[in-house]
């Protein structure tokens, strides 16, 4: 699936909007946006005050696709307004999992900034595949 400007405009405006329904207790509002197909479903991150089980935005936005019953990740975009981030490893392993090492990852520092995208495999060079 090709993925353009458009798409990564969407993915934005969603991911920034989900991102103020964030449940945090330390400092990181965290948004994110994945793209499956044509359709497009959000998250954010909540924390939970015994933070063993903080739940990551690309998680929350992964669990709504499947929740809906989209299987197929092909785009993700993290946001939060930090220099610079890319997700965790567990994140990434929920990533490869409905995505593969060519889904594309995005993150965006600043509401309609730059998107800095990446495959996922270049996030995780040596994933067994």
């Amino acid at each position: 699936m090709k993925i353009g400007k458009d798409d990564w405009n969407k993915l934005s405006k969603i991911a920034w909007e989900f991102r103020g329904n964030s449940r945090i207790l330390g400092t990181t509002k965290v948004g994110c946006a994945v793209l499956s197909g044509k359709k497009t479903f959000g998250g954010c991150n909540i924390e939970h005050k015994f933070r063993s089980h903080d739940i990551h935005a690309e998680i929350s936005a992964i669990s709504s696709m499947v929740s809906a019953g989209e299987k197929k990740l092909d785009a993700i975009l993290i946001v939060a307004q930090r220099k610079k981030f890319t997700p965790c490893g567990g994140c990434l392993d929920w990533i490869f999992e409905f995505g593969g090492e060519n889904s594309l990852v995005g993150y965006q520092t600043t509401k309609n900034g730059d998107i800095t995208i990446f495959k996922a495999k270049e996030l995780m060079p040596h994933y067994p595949s």
